[in-house]
């Protein structure tokens, strides 16, 4: 009943409605399709059975493969002519070109394997797997030796021919073919593959998620269509060229959109004993039209060659043979028309939604190479940037913030990069939309705000696209002239253009993004930052900083023969405190003891199972117990590095946390106020003292106001706050238009962490024998803990130096640091030296408490905890507030300075 009532639900929504008629129509189409009658051979046809072939293997599939034969009464005998379809295509192509060669020779025009009337599925539909077939279909039909004619596509197929089996090959007739892959699209077999790629897999969509009852697979525009683009290799053809030696006839039109002239001209100047008709008002597709013209041109060439009045390449002029040997680089680079401008067309758009200065500048170097006009890749670039503009608009008007919690968006931008486009946005109005485009980064979440806002769709058109229409042109120029400057240097070798192209792309790249940072103080001071944050290691992020240690840590398990040994440095705590202990937990456990009791900050621990109603009603209860006023503190009980900790001073702040934290283990703890001090300290058995390892003095920061910087200013002129701005934003997002009054002092931050922006110092000055002897009693009212920090509280240094009036807040275990480490004066060796001290303690104390029965943790238990933690992560920051990215901070008053 239970599973009934869900399936009911399910379809009474709509949604899923719509789904399930999908399926049900997909499935119909399917099975039409399967049950459809297997390929027949129509009337007027002949078919021979071949091999399959997969590249250059025959498989055991035997395919049908058919053919037209135009043959003569009067001249059964005549040599032979093998006609070869473009793609898409079929024998119909030559229905008016084959009857004009028949009246003098025997015409063979077959249907590729994959097209018109032979077997669609084929392993290979490539232009070499087409030349084995073609082989086959010669030998059963014993023709020892033809005169091969290949129409666009086809034009690969008979030089492939001619490359595995020169001695069957009486002449090649090359019409409206293809030749070099320096001339096909963009020039680059690597970005080709790709376009043909993203085309397979358009038209396998459209085949197999589209309900279509075998409509499609009729269709000429197919998947075989598509697979032939995209199993064939073009790079083999000019040596195919260059090393051809019969006769060849080459037939173009000037205005052919589909494959340029240049590559004809070019297939000529490879093949010296060629000859090249090119009819000024032909296009690509006169072999279906009027071909009378060309197929006259095609018959007196293979008289002459049946006469032995035409040129090899042993007979060629030694002019033309000189000129096959040439450079490269002779041939001019076409320009897409037709087709080929439209793929290049919809590339470019399309690419300006990943990223729309590199699609610009690619965009310019393609005009740089000749590949399309500067007007093209202009118009193409500001289509894209147009309709991704207005997406971006669109999602915010109609989807609204709902929209940011799911992909694609929330790929790109978070809510409070929208809340601050939204103030700016609200303080500038609709100049801030035209000078977003000036500033990398700032576009999405600006015309995201925009839409939010109710802003006029009209209004926003006009004020974007003309700041679109003169950003756009003065980039791709720019990218033309520097692509242009690449492509005349002598350094470049003509094989390595595309690389040359590509690196100047890049590095233009780069300085149009530098040299826009460089437009405002507030992005010179965050290009600063990250100048500092690279060379200074105490920004480094854990990735970079750490492996040193992690291998210490792996010599250190091998020495001991026991990787996880450091788990046993505290019996007590799970895990000896790896990851993911229970604070409270810890803090109950040593806040038990009379003695300790005093110096703990007090708590309560909401747990996970309880309801929002409940979790509200016990803090507010434990508050009242204790007394407590706001501010309190809220924190994860598996919390780590500061992640997830709030201090809340309302009950709105107290419900707003409580209703993010979801199924989380929460912590509410008294606030204690004054100094925040971190003291590792480490001991080798419950009867030694405690030893103080390292005394942290933790500084929250602070700037002074000057009456006319806002706080958001005041922080990037900071030498020091810069390096943290994300961190200390995100803590004010709140304040940052504010302008503090002089000497004015603000705290940025009141958490003390390090990766949320507090500043560690070394705080050994502190060190006295009251505290060692406080630290030493508090430790020992927690049997099983040998090796951590506390963290402390303090209203009063000289309380806290003679062991009294503190409040610990934390209690972390053995993969807590030694958090000195991060001040200034220490560098990068006496950082590792000191964490290599710290572990090799970690592991000799574990030893002491293994041979006492601790057990060590198994590396599978510690590699579960780590994923966990990575899920609480993933989990916590959908829930907090995040940074604000770089590119909104630096926009964010912008206008202000133009």
């Amino acid at each position: 009943m239970k599973g009934q009532g869900q399936i009911s639900k399910v379809l009474s929504n709509w949604k899923w409605r719509i789904l399930l008629a999908y399926v049900l129509v997909l499935l119909a189409s399917h099975l039409v399709r399967w049950s459809n009658k297997p390929e027949v051979v129509p009337p007027g046809l002949q078919a021979v059975t071949v091999s399959a072939v997969q590249g250059d293997r025959t498989t055991t599939q035997q395919i049908s493969l058919a053919y037209k034969e135009y043959k003569s009464a009067d001249s059964p005998d005549k040599s032979v002519v093998v006609l070869i379809q473009g793609s898409p295509g079929s024998h119909r192509d030559f229905q008016s070109f084959a009857p004009v060669l028949a009246r003098q020779h025997r015409v063979i025009v077959p249907d590729l394997p994959g097209f018109g009337a032979s077997t669609q599925r084929i392993p290979d539909y490539s232009n070499r797997a087409h030349a084995r077939y073609l082989l086959d279909l010669l030998d059963q039909l014993n023709v020892p030796r033809a005169h091969f004619v290949g129409y666009s596509m086809g034009g690969g197929v008979v030089l492939h021919l001619a490359d595995l089996a020169p001695e069957r090959v009486a002449s090649l007739t090359m019409l409206s073919a293809i030749g070099i892959q320096e001339l096909e699209l963009l020039g680059s077999y690597h970005l080709n593959h790709a376009i043909h790629g993203a085309q397979l897999a358009l038209f396998w969509s459209l085949h197999e998620l589209i309900p279509h009852f075998g409509w499609f697979d009729h269709s000429p525009l197919n998947r075989a269509y598509a697979r032939n683009f995209y199993d064939t290799d073009q790079r083999s053809l000019r040596s195919v060229l260059t090393s051809y030696a019969g006769p060849m006839l080459i037939v173009h039109g000037e205005q052919d959109v589909m494959v340029p002239v240049e590559v004809a001209r070019e297939n000529y100047r490879l093949v010296p004993q060629s000859e090249l008709v090119i009819f000024p008002d032909g296009n690509h597709f006169y072999v279906f039209a009027d071909s009378l013209r060309e197929a006259s041109a095609t018959l007196d060439f293979l008289n002459r060659v049946e006469s032995g009045n035409v040129q090899t390449r042993n007979t060629a002029e030694p002019q033309r043979l000189a000129v096959a040997a040439g450079a490269v680089s002779s041939f001019k680079t076409p320009r897409a028309m037709g087709p080929t401008a439209l793929v290049l067309f919809a590339l470019l758009a399309l690419s300006t939604l990943v990223s729309e200065d590199l699609t610009c500048i690619w965009a310019g170097v393609l005009a740089a190479e000749g590949r399309l006009s500067f007007s093209l890749a202009v118009a193409a670039c500001l289509f894209g940037i147009f309709v991704g503009d207005l997406l971006l608009f669109l999602a915010g008007r109609v989807i609204g913030r709902t929209a940011l919690r799911r992909a694609p968006l929330k790929w790109f931008v978070r809510e409070a990069d929208i809340q601050r486009s939204s103030a700016w946005f609200e303080r500038r109005g609709m100049a801030a939309i035209a000078l977003s485009r000036f500033v990398p980064g700032t576009r999405l979440p600006t015309y995201v705000a925009a839409g939010l806002l109710n802003t006029s769709l009209v209004k926003f058109s006009f004020y974007f696209l003309i700041a679109a229409a003169i950003w756009t042109p003065l980039l791709v120029g720019a990218a033309m002239l520097a692509g242009r400057g690449a492509i005349e240097s002598s350094l470049i070798v003509e094989e390595y253009l595309l690389l040359s192209l590509a690196l100047t792309a890049i590095v233009l790249f780069i300085c149009v993004r530098v040299l826009l940072r460089l437009l405002t103080f507030r992005s010179r001071r965050h290009l600063v930052a990250r100048w500092r944050r690279l060379t200074q290691w105490e920004f480094w992020p854990p990735w970079a900083f750490y492996p040193p240690v992690v291998l210490y840590i792996i010599y250190l398990g091998l020495k001991y023969r026991c990787l996880t040994l450091f788990t046993c440095a505290n019996p007590a705590i799970e895990d000896g405190g790896f990851i993911g202990e229970s604070k409270s937990a810890i803090l109950f456990r040593l806040g038990k003891a009379a003695e300790s009791r005093q110096f703990i900050a007090r708590l309560a621990l909401l747990e996970q199972s309880l309801s929002f109603e409940k979790k509200l009603e016990r803090a507010l209860a434990f508050m009242q117990q204790n007394s407590l006023a706001y501010p309190v503190v809220l924190k994860p009980d598996a919390g780590e590095r500061g992640s997830g900790v709030s201090i809340v001073r309302s009950n709105r702040e107290l419900e707003d946390y409580l209703l993010a934290s979801g199924r989380t283990n929460v912590i509410i703890q008294e606030y204690a106020a004054g100094f925040e001090f971190g003291v590792f300290c480490y001991r080798f058995s419950q009867a030694d003292r405690a030893q103080i390892f390292s005394i942290t003095r933790k500084v929250f920061p602070s700037v002074v106001g000057d009456g006319q910087s806002s706080l958001e200013e005041l922080i990037l002129k900071d030498k020091r706050a810069v390096c943290m701005s994300r961190a200390y934003f995100a803590a004010q997002r709140e304040r940052l238009w504010e302008v503090p009054a002089p000497n004015t002092l603000v705290q940025l931050i009141e958490i003390g962490t390090h990766c949320r922006g507090c500043i560690f110092l070394d705080g050994d000055e502190v060190r006295s024998s009251e505290l060692e002897a406080a630290i030493d009693k508090l430790a020992k009212t927690f049997a099983g803990f040998h090796f951590g920090r506390f963290d402390i509280r303090t209203q009063s240094l000289e309380d806290f130096q003679q062991g009294k009036n503190f409040k610990v807040v934390e209690l972390n275990g053995v993969t807590s640091e030694a958090t000195s480490i991060y001040d200034p004066k220490n560098s990068l060796f006496d950082a590792y030296r000191i964490l290599f001290r710290q572990w090799r303690l970690a592991f000799e104390i574990g030893q002491e408490n293994r041979k006492l029965g601790a057990k060590p943790s198994t590396i599978t238990r510690l590699g579960r905890l780590t994923f966990e933690k990575w899920r609480r992560a993933g989990e916590r920051s959908e829930a907090e507030p995040r940074p604000i990215n770089e590119a909104v901070e630096s926009a964010s008053q912008l206008p202000s300075e133009v």
